[in-house]
Formats: C-alpha cells, sequence, structure tokens
C-alpha cells in the first residue's frame, strides 16, 4: 500500500514581501518537495477572510508550518483542528517578550534582571514615571529598554541616564515595555543557536565593529561560525521544551565567570543569515522535524 502524501500550508503574512522573506518561504517548498511533501504557500489574510475555507479543507490537511505571527488566526487554526508546527500559544509567548520572561523565569532559565513595565493606555501615557526611581535602582545604568513587541533589534534601546530612561518612555508610550540589566560583558555580541526538536543544529557568533551594544546582523553586525558548549546547548534547549516550541532562534548572551544568560527566543527566526555562516539548511531540518513528528504521531 502507498503510504499517503503529506499536503501542508506554509502560512506568511500577507504583507511583508521583502526578498528576504520570500527566500524562505522558497527554502521551505524546495525543501517539502525534497521530502515529497505538498507545501501549499497561503497568507494570513487569504485564509482568515475565507474561514469557511478553512473549515472545509481542514480533513485534507496534514499540518500547517505557521510562518507568522497571526497568533489570532493561529488559535483559529488549531480550535478548528489543524496541527501547527509552531504552536499559537508558542508563538505567542515569543512574540511578546514580557511573555518569554514570564515562561522562562518559570523553567528557572538564567536572564538579565527584567522588569515588565506598568502598563499604561492611548490617550493616558505616563502621568508620572516616579517608578523609574525604582527600576534604576534595581538594575542599575545604564540599562536596556525594550518594546516587548519588535524584530531584528529595532525595537531595543539602551539608556545612559534617569532622564534617558523617562525620554524613552514617552517616545514609546502606550507600547508595552521591560527594562533589563545591561550584561556588559556581552556588549556588541551574542550567540544564536537555531535549535530544531530536541537538538541544537547550528549555531554562529554575531558582533558588532561599531559602538552598538546590539549584535544584529540586519543593524549591522557580522557573523563568524560558533562551536557552543553543551551547556549552552542544553539552555537553549530548555528554553524551547518552556515555552513548547518545536523550533527556534535562542540568543545567548556572555557573563562573567563564564555565566550564560538567555537574551530573546525567536519561534520564526530567520535562517538565511545562520545558513550562509554554517551551510546549515534549516528549512530542510525542520521539515524533517514536522514528517517525523507526524509519523510519530500517528
Amino acid at each position: 500500500m502507498n503510504k499517503k502524501k503529506l499536503t501542508g500550508y506554509l502560512v506568511v503574512n500577507h504583507f511583508l514581501n521583502a526578498n528576504k522573506y520570500n527566500e524562505l518561504y522558497e527554502y521551505f517548498l524546495e525543501a517539502a518537495a525534497g521530502f515529497d511533501v505538498d507545501l501549499i504557500l497561503k497568507t494570513n489574510a487569504e485564509l482568515i477572510v475565507d474561514e469557511d475555507a478553512l473549515y472545509r479543507e481542514v480533513n485534507n490537511i496534514d499540518f500547517v508550518l505557521f510562518w507568522d505571527k497571526d497568533v489570532r488566526l493561529a488559535c483559529l487554526m488549531e480550535e478548528i483542528g489543524y496541527r501547527l508546527f509552531n504552536s499559537a500559544r508558542a508563538i505567542e509567548v515569543c512574540d511578546d517578550k514580557s511573555l518569554t520572561y514570564l515562561e522562562l523565569k518559570k523553567a528557572n532559565v538564567h536572564m538579565p534582571k527584567t522588569i515588565i513595565g506598568p502598563k499604561t493606555f492611548e490617550h493616558v501615557d505616563y502621568t508620572n514615571t516616579n517608578f523609574t526611581d525604582c527600576v534604576v535602582k534595581a538594575l542599575g545604568l545604564p540599562l536596556v529598554v525594550k518594546e516587548c513587541f519588535g524584530s531584528f533589534g529595532m525595537q531595543v534601546y539602551l539608556v545612559n541616564t534617569k532622564e534617558e530612561l523617562e525620554q524613552k518612555l514617552m517616545e514609546t508610550s502606550p507600547k508595552p515595555l521591560i527594562f533589563q540589566q545591561l550584561i556588559k560583558e556581552s556588549a556588541g555580541r551574542d550567540v544564536r543557536l537555531q535549535v530544531i526538536g530536541d537538538q541544537v543544529v547550528a549555531s554562529m557568533y554575531r558582533y558588532s565593529d561599531s559602538d552598538d551594544f546590539r549584535a544584529n546582523l540586519s543593524i549591522g553586525g557580522k557573523m563568524k561560525p560558533f562551536v557552543p558548549t553543551k551547556e549552552q546547548e542544553e539552555i537553549a534547549i530548555r528554553c524551547c521544551k518552556a515555552i513548547g516550541l518545536d523550533f527556534a532562534g535562542v540568543d545567548l548572551l556572555f557573563g562573567e565567570d563564564h555565566q550564560t544568560f538567555v537574551c530573546e527566543v525567536n519561534s520564526n527566526a530567520h535562517f538565511k543569515n545562520i545558513y550562509d555562516c554554517t551551510k546549515v539548511n534549516a528549512a530542510t531540518l525542520i521539515i524533517r522535524h514536522i514528517v517525523d513528528t507526524l509519523q510519530k504521531e500517528k
């Protein structure tokens, strides 16, 4: 008897059409073809406006590779009965840095000391900033301010004084924020570990030649291959298990006395750079993980 050919949706964002995104989609489509998997590209807008089709097709689709952050659509698809990689909850936790912090804190993962900013509202903003005294006292200066929703290091700021902190609050209000201790030993450098299943499959060292404390490649950082320690691999895998991720990019910082801090966990980590750096094709390994997982679940 012939095995049933797997059919899946690759869900992407309807409005992200830059080459760097389309290139990743092609990697997935090519990888799927190599496993004789029929992977159908769908955008979140296509799916959400045709909810009836979602119900009609659920029994014909074996899995969904959800390469977007549209958590509402992901939740709807899971409710209907689709099998998502990654799950809606895992994507939601990674997309919100405050939720990432809370989940990893529960799992006793070592992160920079973090304070979740108090919520305010549009047209209210911060009527006073007295709480910043406690933030500065707890974290010291300089400290890092991160918008809870952001990518590629573009919503991450270094503030050197209490006045700069208060100014950044006014500039970003009412966006949710976290405040973090600056790990000075890791300023301008970090490590990205690509985790798929229970394995670290590739890693790279990212560094800045400028005075920027961020090492993100999209803002001018550079990269080279990196061999992680067993402890670093175990930390990255533990992060993924704590959040419930099938695959992710985990960013680690270097502390004093060989300490390792988790900086961020990315459910939809852009893997083109790590491929250029290490020649490890994460798309192929992600498709293989999905196929193997579905076989085990039968």
